[in-house]
């Protein structure tokens, strides 16, 4: 899901948030962003929580104007981003 969320905060104009299957999983998405963006784009990430014993199978990197949220289903179900910025302006949403 791509969420618009510029008009409701400054942190962000974008919200990225995708549900991973397992870790594995997530870590191969994180790599793949960071060396894709780092070597096409020679965009680096602002900072990342990214998938270890402390992240609680929520992997967060931030690109500064797009944040890109990885979530297991659970911890996915358990925040609710996508309540909590209900007001955003859904841009993407793929099932």
């Amino acid at each position: 899901m791509l969420l618009d969320i510029h008009e409701q905060t400054s942190i962000a104009d974008y919200f990225i948030i995708a549900t991973i299957d397992n870790e594995r999983q997530g870590k191969a998405i994180q790599d793949e962003l960071r060396e894709k963006l780092q070597i096409e784009q020679n965009i680096r990430p602002l900072n990342i929580n990214g998938l270890d014993a402390n992240s609680g199978g929520w992997v967060l990197l931030d690109y500064g104007d797009v944040i890109v949220h990885l979530f297991s289903e659970e911890m996915r179900h358990h925040y609710r981003l996508e309540e909590l910025w209900s007001k955003a302006n859904v841009v993407l949403k793929v099932l």
